[in-house]
C-alpha cells in the first residue's frame, strides 16, 4: 500500500512537470486551458481516509410554526355582518361574540315568543287563570251538591215513614244525581285544563328557547381563550357558513407542523429528537420532539403531517414562522464514515490499487459508514 502511494506520487509529479513544460512552450492562449489541466490533474489523484466519528441519521421535513389548538370561525348563519368587534393582535376569551349578523327577523320572532310565554303562564298561573274560574264553579257545586243531599235524604226518610209522595223523593234523588255528575264533570274538567294548561306554558317556554337559540346563531362567538391571528371579513359584508371569519389560536403556545415524505414515514415514531432551525433565527439550531402523527397521507403533495414541540421555545415565535427539521431516528459514535461523494454504486469504493467492495450501515446527507471493507488506514479516491 506503502509503495503504490509511492508511485502513485512520483505519477504525479511527472504529469506536473510534463504541464509546467507544456505551459513555458505554449502561447498565452494556450496558458488558462493547460492551467485546469493540470488542476484536473492534481484532482484525479485527491484520496482521503475514513474517519471514526459520531454519525446521526436523520429524516429532513419542512416545518411550519403553529399556534396550538389553532381554529377557524364560521358562522353558522347566513347574512349581512353589522359589526365586527375584532382586530388582528386581540385577546379574546371563551364565549366572546366576535361579531353580529344582522337578525331583524329572528329578533321578532323572540319577542312574539315572550309575549305567548307571558299569555300561558297566566292562563296557567295568573290570579284570574281558567283553573281559578273552574274551581269557582267546583265550589258553587259542591255547595249545591250538598244542600241536595241533605233535601234528598230528608225525603227518604219521610218516605221511610210512608210520609210524603214518591214523586217527590224520585225528584229530589234525580237532582241529587244530577248535581254528582255535575261536579264530577268539573273536576275531571279541571284536570284536563290544567294539564293542557301546564303544556302550553311549557311549549310556549321551549318555543321561547328555540328562538332565542336561533337568534344566538346569529352571534358568531368564540369557542377558545386565545390571540386573533387573523380577520378575513369587514362590517357590512355578506358571510356565509363556508366563509371564515376568523382564525383564533393560543397565544403563547406553539407547535411545530412538520411535512415528511411518504417513503420516510416508517422511520419516525412519536418522542423521536428533532433538530429545528428557523428562517427568523439564523444559525440557531433549537430541540424539540414529535408529539403527534397523522396517520393519513395528503395525495395533493404525498407528505404525512407530523407535529412537535419545542424543549425550549425560542424567544418569540409568530404563527407562520418556516424552517427545516432533521427528525433523529440513529445515532452512534466512533463510527467509520467516509463522504457519500466517495461511494460507487452503494457497494464500492475506488482506491489507488482499484475498486474495493464495501458494506455500508448509517447514511447521513453527507457521509455514510462504512461496516467493513475498508478501514481508516486506506487510501480512497473519489471517483
Amino acid at each position: 500500500m506503502v509503495f503504490t502511494t509511492t508511485m502513485n506520487y512520483f505519477n504525479m509529479n511527472q504529469r506536473m512537470g510534463l504541464c509546467s513544460r507544456l505551459l513555458k512552450r505554449s502561447s498565452n492562449l494556450f496558458v488558462f486551458i493547460l492551467l485546469i489541466t493540470w488542476s484536473s490533474c492534481e484532482e484525479e489523484q485527491a484520496f482521503i481516509k475514513p474517519s471514526i466519528g459520531k454519525l446521526t441519521e436523520s429524516v429532513y421535513a419542512s416545518v411550519t410554526i403553529q399556534p396550538e389548538d389553532y381554529y377557524t370561525v364560521y358562522a353558522t348563519r347566513s347574512g349581512i355582518l353589522k359589526n365586527i368587534k375584532i382586530e388582528e393582535g386581540d385577546i379574546v376569551k371563551a364565549g366572546q361574540v366576535l361579531a353580529d349578523i344582522d337578525a331583524e327577523d329572528p329578533r321578532l320572532t323572540v319577542e312574539g315568543a315572550a309575549l305567548n310565554v307571558e299569555l300561558s303562564k297566566e292562563n296557567y298561573l295568573g290570579t284570574t287563570n281558567r283553573l281559578t274560574t273552574i274551581t269557582n264553579e267546583i265550589e258553587q257545586i259542591e255547595e249545591q251538591l250538598l244542600l241536595d243531599s241533605v233535601n234528598y235524604f230528608r225525603q227518604k226518610n219521610l218516605w221511610d215513614k210512608n210520609i210524603g209522595s214518591k214523586a217527590s223523593l224520585e225528584s229530589r234523588q234525580l237532582q241529587y244525581q244530577l248535581t254528582q255528575k255535575r261536579l264530577e264533570g268539573l273536576k275531571k274538567k279541571y284536570k284536563q285544563t290544567e294539564v293542557e294548561l301546564a303544556n302550553q306554558y311549557q311549549r310556549s317556554q321551549n318555543q321561547l328557547q328555540q328562538a332565542r337559540t336561533n337568534l344566538n346563531d346569529f352571534l358568531i362567538r368564540s369557542k377558545m381563550s386565545g390571540l386573533v391571528y387573523q380577520v378575513f371579513k369587514e362590517s357590512g359584508e355578506l358571510i356565509l357558513p363556508q366563509e371564515p371569519l376568523a382564525q383564533i389560536g393560543k397565544e403563547n403556545n406553539f407547535i411545530i407542523e412538520m411535512r415528511i415524505d411518504e417513503v420516510d414515514i416508517a422511520k419516525v415514531s412519536e418522542g423521536q429528537k428533532i433538530l429545528v432551525t428557523l428562517d427568523a433565527y439564523n444559525n440557531e439550531v433549537f430541540e424539540a420532539s414529535i408529539t403527534k402523527i397523522y396517520p393519513q397521507k395528503e395525495t395533493r403533495t404525498q407528505t404525512f403531517l407530523i407535529e412537535g414541540a419545542f424543549e425550549k421555545m425560542p424567544p418569540k415565535l409568530y404563527a407562520g414562522l418556516s424552517g427545516e427539521a432533521n427528525i433523529i431516528f440513529a445515532e452512534r459514535d466512533q463510527v467509520v464514515s467516509i463522504p457519500l461523494e466517495y461511494l460507487m454504486d452503494n457497494a464500492k469504493v475506488k482506491t489507488p490499487d482499484g475498486e474495493i467492495s464495501v458494506k455500508t450501515g448509517l447514511r447521513t446527507i453527507s457521509r455514510i459508514e462504512i461496516v467493513s471493507g475498508i478501514d481508516t488506514s486506506t487510501a480512497i479516491v473519489k471517483p
